[in-house]
């Protein structure tokens, strides 16, 4: 129970920041994209059914308060926190290669998503002018972001996992 309001906190903060103050200090309207490097972090970091359930309320809150289609941006995250759960065993906490590669990863392919279903469908195949002057520049954003992010959300992590075990060895 712990774990689950502790992770709703995040997203929510997250979620606050991202479309609150990051807006605010957004670089020609640009700004870092949060919630992605929630659900990919917490799906290298615990697997692919957290990182997927994460992905989906991280997704639902995208889409609750700026998504047009429902469900649009709750199935892209949900694919994020997945896909990086396969990673889980390949994952070492001091190790920041891994999730900022993953992270990088994970913002192009969600960027990619909502170019293909949002504007490619409705006949705008400007991707070279959507790769300049969007991805690449939340990309960067992103990851600056996720070198201090990541270890917030790693040490969190590390003290609700050193709790759980406490409590498990006092039922056993």
């Amino acid at each position: 129970m712990r774990r689950k309001i502790s992770v709703a906190i995040i997203i929510i903060v997250c979620f606050l920041l991202q479309s609150t103050l990051f807006k605010a200090l957004s670089f020609a309207s640009i700004s870092p994209n949060l919630l992605v490097v929630v659900t990919a972090a917490f799906g290298f970091m615990r697997g692919k059914k957290e990182g997927m359930f994460i992905g989906f309320f991280s997704g639902m809150l995208m889409d609750i308060f700026f998504g047009s289609i429902l469900g649009f941006y709750a199935l892209e995250y949900m694919y994020i926190g997945y896909f990086n759960g396969f990673f889980r065993k390949q994952f070492f906490p001091d190790d920041i290669k891994l999730p900022l590669i993953l992270i990088g990863v994970s913002d192009i392919l969600y960027n990619l998503g909502v170019y293909v279903l949002r504007f490619f469908f409705r006949g705008k195949f400007q991707i070279g002018y959507f790769m300049l002057h969007i991805v690449i520049p939340e990309l960067v954003y992103t990851l600056l972001v996720t070198i201090v992010l990541y270890f917030i959300i790693l040490k969190i992590n590390q003290h609700l996992e050193r709790m759980e075990k406490r409590s498990a060895k006092k039922f056993v």
